[in-house]
C-alpha cells in the first residue's frame, strides 16, 4: 500500500476533526483530484501548498519522502526569501540552522572583493541598476535610518525541504503520497494527459487522475524527453563536500574562488557545516585517472588554490572521502502546449548552479501561477484551452526574472572557467568592475539576488565589462604594442557577443 498522508483539518461545528471532506474522500479512495503534483520538491511542494490554499485539491506524489540528501539547492537568494514569504512559507526557514546571507566575496588569485547585496534592491524605484541610485550620502543615511541590506538564506537543502513537506501535510486539501510515478495516463484520441501510472515499493501498481498534471520531478526528470523537444546541455560536474568548522574569508557571505582551473564555491550550510563545491569540467587533464581522478585534482590543484584558512578544513574533508557529484546542466525554457499537463522547476528549465538562482526562480514561478491559475482567472482547471492561454502568458511574464538568472548565470560561468585568452580578459576585467565598487557592484549582484528584473541592465553590464576588459588590455600594453593590443581588443568583444548572444536568443525562443 502507498504511505499516504492527508493533512488534517480543523475542527468546525459542522464537521468532526475525524470527519474526512468529500474532496480528500475523492482523493483517499478515488484517487482523483484537481491537480496532480509529481515530485515533492522545491516546486512541486510550494506549487502543491499554493493551490490548496486556493481551495484545490492536490494529490502530491513523491517517490521517497526520506530526507534528501543533495549538494545543490542550498543557497537561497534574496528575491526567493521574498517570494517565500509572499506564499506564505517563510516559516520553513525557522529551525532549520539556516545561515544569514549578505552577499558574496570574489577571490581572484588570492585578491579579493567584498560584494554585498545593495542597500536600496528591495524593490526601490530609485535605482534602475546601471549607476543612477543612491550616492554615498543617502546610502549612509539608509544605514544609519535602520534600513537593512536584502538578505539571502544558506542552509542544508533536507532540512529546508522536510519544512516544506510538513507545511504541505498540514493542509486539508493535499494528500501527500509516497509512490514512484511510471508514466502517465493519456486519452487515446486526443492524447490528453488524465494523470499517471505509479508503482509502490511493494510492487503495487496504481494511478491517479487530476484536470490538470503537474510534472515537476526535478533534473533527472523522467518525462523530459516525452514532452519536451530539446534536451539538458551539460559540460561540467559539481563535486561537493562538507567541511566542518571551516574559518572562512568573510562570515555570513559565499565565497566564489577564481584562479586557473574552473570555480569554487564556499558557503555556510549550518552552524559548523560549509558546503564547498568545486567545478570540474570534462575532460580536465589533472583529474584524468592517471593523475589521481577527481581526487587527484582536487588535493593537487584546488587545495593550494584555496585562502590558506580554509585550507585544513578542505583537507579533512577530502581525506573523509565523502565526496559527491552532480552534473552542471543547460535547459532553456519552453512553451508547452500537451492538454491537461505542464512540465515545471529543473524538468522544464536549468541553468548553471554557480548563481544559486534556481529555488528564486521556482519560488517565483509558484507566484506567478498562483495568480494565473486562480480560481477567479481558471475556475475549472480541466478548461485546458484556458490552462494553455494562461500557460504561454507564463512563459514569457517569468522572463524579466528568469531571462536574467538564465543568462547570468551562464554567462558568468563562461568567464570564472576562463579557458582561453579572451575569456581570461573578460574575467579580469569582470573582477576589475567589481572592485570600483557602487553601481559596478549593485547593479550586478541585485541582478543574481533576484531583485532587478530588467534583462537590459544585465546588458548594459555585460558589455561594461566587456569594454573595461577591452581597456585593461590596452592600457597595460607597452607603447610599441599598442597596435596589437587594438586588434586583439577585437577579439574579446567577439567572445563577449559570443557568450552572451547565444543565451540571448535561447530565452526569445518560444
Amino acid at each position: 500500500m502507498p504511505l499516504i498522508l492527508d493533512g488534517s483539518p480543523s475542527p468546525s461545528p459542522s464537521l468532526s476533526p475525524s470527519e474526512p471532506t468529500f474532496a480528500t474522500l475523492r482523493r483517499r479512495e478515488h484517487h482523483e483530484s484537481d491537480v496532480v503534483i509529481v515530485g515533492a520538491g522545491i516546486l512541486g511542494t510550494s506549487l502543491a501548498v499554493t493551490l490548496a490554499r486556493q481551495n484545490r485539491s492536490v494529490i502530491l506524489l513523491e517517490k521517497s519522502l526520506k530526507e534528501p540528501d543533495r549538494i545543490v539547492g542550498e543557497l537561497l537568494q534574496p528575491g526567493g526569501v521574498q517570494a517565500l514569504q509572499k506564499l506564505g512559507l517563510r516559516d520553513c526557514l525557522k529551525d532549520i540552522d539556516a545561515i544569514r546571507v549578505k552577499g558574496y566575496e570574489v577571490i581572484y588569485y588570492g585578491d579579493g572583493v567584498k560584494i554585498s547585496y545593495p542597500l536600496n534592491a528591495a524593490g526601490d524605484d530609485d535605482d534602475d541598476g546601471m549607476g543612477r541610485g543612491l550616492d554615498g550620502e543617502e546610502e549612509e543615511s539608509k544605514a544609519h535610518s535602520g534600513i537593512k541590506r536584502p538578505e539571502g538564506r544558506s542552509f542544508h537543502h533536507g532540512r529546508f525541504i522536510q519544512e516544506l513537506r510538513a507545511a504541505a501535510m498540514r493542509e486539508e486539501n493535499i494528500s501527500l503520497i509516497e509512490t514512484t510515478v511510471t508514466g502517465t495516463v493519456k486519452t487515446g484520441y486526443t492524447g490528453q494527459v488524465l494523470g499517471v501510472e505509479a508503482e509502490t515499493k511493494d510492487g503495487r501498481k496504481d494511478v491517479y487522475f487530476g484536470q490538470l498534471t503537474v510534472l515537476a520531478d526535478g533534473y533527472a526528470s523522467r518525462f523530459r524527453k516525452e514532452f519536451l523537444a530539446h534536451t539538458p546541455v551539460s559540460k561540467s560536474k559539481f563535486y561537493g563536500l562538507e567541511l566542518i568548522d571551516a574559518d572562512l574569508p568573510q562570515s555570513m557571505h559565499g565565497h566564489v574562488i577564481l584562479g586557473e582551473g574552473a570555480p569554487v564555491l564556499l558557503y555556510q550550510i549550518g552552524t559548523r557545516e560549509t558546503r564547498a563545491l568545486v567545478d570540474v569540467p570534462d575532460g580536465t587533464p589533472s583529474a584524468s585517472l592517471a593523475n589521481g581522478g577527481v581526487k587527484g585534482h582536487l588535493r593537487n590543484v584546488v587545495l593550494p588554490s584555496l585562502p590558506k584558512c580554509v585550507q585544513s578544513s578542505f583537507e579533512r574533508a577530502l581525506d573523509d572521502g565523502k565526496l559527491r557529484s552532480m552534473p552542471n546542466s543547460w535547459l532553456p525554457p519552453s512553451t508547452q502546449q500537451v492538454s491537461g499537463m505542464v512540465l515545471l522547476g529543473d524538468a522544464m528549465n536549468m541553468r548553471h548552479p554557480l548563481t544559486g538562482g534556481g529555488m528564486t526562480v521556482a519560488f517565483n514561478d509558484v507566484l506567478m501561477l498562483r495568480d494565473l491559475l486562480s480560481p477567479k482567472k481558471v475556475p475549472d482547471l480541466g478548461d485546458t484551452a484556458r490552462v494553455k492561454k494562461q500557460m504561454r502568458r507564463f512563459h514569457w511574464r517569468r522572463k524579466n526574472l528568469t531571462s536574467v538568472i538564465n543568462i547570468l548565470a551562464q554567462a558568468l560561468y563562461s568567464l570564472f572557467a576562463a579557458d582561453d585568452p579572451q575569456l581570461k580578459a573578460l574575467q579580469l576585467g569582470c573582477f576589475r568592475y567589481f572592485q570600483q565598487g557602487g553601481q559596478c557592484v549593485d547593479g550586478p549582484v541585485g541582478l543574481l539576488a533576484g531583485i532587478i528584473r530588467q534583462p537590459f541592465v544585465l546588458f548594459y553590464h555585460f558589455f561594461a565589462v566587456a569594454l573595461l576588459s577591452m581597456w585593461l588590455v590596452i592600457s597595460q600594453s607597452p607603447i610599441h604594442r599598442v597596435p596589437l593590443a587594438l586588434v586583439s581588443t577585437v577579439g574579446i568583444f567577439w567572445k563577449a557577443c559570443v557568450v552572451i548572444f547565444p543565451f540571448i536568443f535561447s530565452e526569445l525562443r518560444s
